[in-house]
């Protein structure tokens, strides 16, 4: 019965206890349950539970089931445990406190829950909590990443209204918020679910929460926020669109070529990591766009190769920052005398993310490079162009920070816990590299791509190879340019004053609206009262009464009675005119 605990829940229980407990009993606390959410995603047995009915009787109720298992889901769970607890030891070891990694484990239980969810109505509960327990994770270091941290909420608050507008839509067509095996109902409902999703995965328009959130807070709090919110989109993704659709594939497309440029651009290290999220996740949203079962399995198991290599780098990039203090690529340089292991680790998560060979991105990636190949190829030249923009993005980035120029003052290396954190991850990133069908065999459809894929053929290491040539070519010619390069502007320079302007605006017309209609509102009633305690004055200030000649005037008298007559009258007249108007 053990195995049928939801992993989610234990990480959960968890993250209530660690936010009480002594700062080396509560990480100690958080590496156990995430570990215990590994084992228990590899062990439960597949199939639906804890199947229950919500609001309501069997024949009236939602049917719900909170906890399923499958090959999706299980894959999910197994990296996202196994990162959960690589990422609380190096918490631990970069000095971050017990409520910051007690906010951590609570947005590690919702991912869980969220991908652990057998219907709709249980994923988007998951999904909401997953972005509050993020936001107050970035809310928590304080200073900028306050204001980004509200950014972030807002935007992915409205992604999350519109999945649900697009599930109510869709419970209205389909009869149920289970997961059927056929996605969301086609039409409005899709496009909303498509948008609001795409949100959380950073569709280009829609991503620039990324790189304005996650190099705020602590680094420790950087390296769990690479890995949960944008893979839980791309599961969404696929249990949306389970049999894929062009455009969200060429979206993916897009978001390769996108972010891509804009890392290339950038001086601040956690800023450039932030954007190949994009990037990468890019690479996934084409998998799941292109639907056929190779892209798919090439698809989630880019997602587990990226939270590996990704979570490595900003394990190192978090490293260089926790030792100098310093976030640009301007201000640093020549560490890898210093810090042989970082860079060594980093050297690693970065030919793991371009996709070269012997390391894991080359494996997962070639398998969707392959599925567009074969039927699209527009979308492999985009995916192309995306992994040239990567190489150039990592060359630029360890040539600056490791290999170039130098940094005074003196520079320890990772610690024991980062050490530790750093090495587990790298390894794992050369064993998938290097043997394929280790990969394989825990993706969904791993058996069919085992036998319809051959990561290592000549032709795909020497397009590779072009890749990289193309991308040392071109860094030595623009090595130059790049350094002059400032802050570049992204769609947020935007729509950020227009939020804010806008939004203040609205709240001043509004105040100013009310206050216009209470000051009216306040004068008709002293009108009204001045006219039932005294009508001959009142009708004397009105200029009816100042045209009335003194000769032909005549005193007006009037008892109590009349007044209440005249005040009934006048109200009456009132309420005809709103009702006829």
């Amino acid at each position: 019965m053990l195995e049928l605990v939801p992993p989610g829940a234990v990480v959960i229980v968890a993250a209530l206890l660690v936010a009480v407990l002594p700062r080396k009993a509560g990480h100690a606390l958080g590496a156990l349950a995430t570990a215990g959410a590994l084992a228990l995603s590899w062990l439960a047995p597949a199939g639906a539970h804890l199947q229950v009915t919500l609001f309501g009787s069997a024949e009236s109720g939602f049917q719900a089931v909170l906890y399923n298992v499958d090959p999706f889901s299980r894959i999910m769970g197994l990296i996202f445990g196994f990162i959960g607890l690589v990422a609380v030891i190096y918490s631990y070891a970069s000095d971050a406190d017990t409520t910051q990694t007690a906010y951590a484990l609570s947005y590690v239980g919702t991912s869980l829950a969220a991908v652990f969810a057998g219907d709709w109505l249980t994923l988007v509960f998951f999904w909401e909590l997953m972005a509050v327990t993020s936001t107050l994770l970035v809310w928590h270091y304080g200073g900028r990443a306050v204001r980004a941290g509200f950014r972030y909420a807002v935007l992915h608050g409205i992604g999350g209204s519109l999945v649900l507008a697009a599930l109510v839509w869709h419970y209205a067509e389909a009869g149920t918020f289970l997961f059927t095996g056929e996605g969301i109902s086609a039409g409005i409902p899709a496009v909303l679910a498509a948008v609001g999703i795409g949100v959380n995965v950073g569709f280009v328009g829609l991503h620039a929460w990324l790189p304005d959130t996650y190099p705020r807070p602590h680094i420790a709090a950087s390296v769990f926020l690479c890995v949960y919110t944008t893979k839980t989109g791309v599961y969404a993704m696929y249990r949306a669109f389970p049999e894929g659709h062009m455009w969200i594939a060429y979206m993916g497309g897009a978001m390769a070529v996108f972010g891509a440029t804009m890392a290339l651009l950038q001086s601040d290290m956690r800023r450039l990591l932030s954007y190949h999220i994009q990037s990468q996740v890019g690479y996934m949203v084409a998998g799941v766009g292109i639907g056929t079962q190779l892209a798919t399995a090439g698809a989630f198991g880019h997602v587990f190769n990226h939270i590996l290599y990704k979570s490595l780098l900003f394990m190192t990039v978090g490293v260089v920052i926790y030792r100098t203090g310093e976030e640009s690529l301007k201000k640093i340089g020549g560490l890898a005398s210093d810090m042989p292991l970082t860079a060594g680790a980093f050297v690693v998560a970065a030919l793991s993310i371009s996709g070269f060979p012997l390391f894991n991105g080359y494996v997962s990636k070639g398998m969707i490079t392959y599925a567009a190949n074969h039927g699209h190829k527009p979308l492999f030249y985009l995916l192309m162009i995306g992994g040239v923009g990567t190489f150039l993005s990592f060359i630029k980035l360890g040539y600056h920070a490791f290999f170039h120029g130098s940094y005074d003052g003196d520079v320890l290396d990772a610690n024991r816990g980062q050490s530790v954190a750093m090495l587990s991850v790298a390894g794992l990133c050369v064993l998938f590299g290097v043997a394929p069908p280790a990969l394989y065999e825990i993706l969904p459809a791993g058996d069919y791509a085992a036998g319809h894929y051959t990561a290592y053929t000549v032709s795909h290491v020497l397009e590779v190879a072009v890749l990289a040539i193309i991308a040392v070519v071109g860094f030595v010619i623009l090595k130059g340019p790049l350094k002059k390069v400032g802050r570049v502007p992204d769609v947020d320079a935007i729509y950020n004053p227009i939020a804010f302007y806008g939004t203040r605006g609205l709240v001043v017309g509004v105040t100013e609206l009310y206050a216009a209609v209470d000051r009216a509102a306040v004068r008709f009633v002293g009108f009204v009262t001045d006219t039932a305690a005294d009508p001959e004055s009142a009708v004397a200030a009105t200029p009816l009464g100042d045209s009335v000649n003194d000769e032909y005037a005549h005193p007006l008298r009037a008892g109590f009675g009349t007044s209440i007559l005249l005040v009934t009258l006048v109200a009456t007249l009132v309420l005809l005119a709103v009702l006829l108007g």
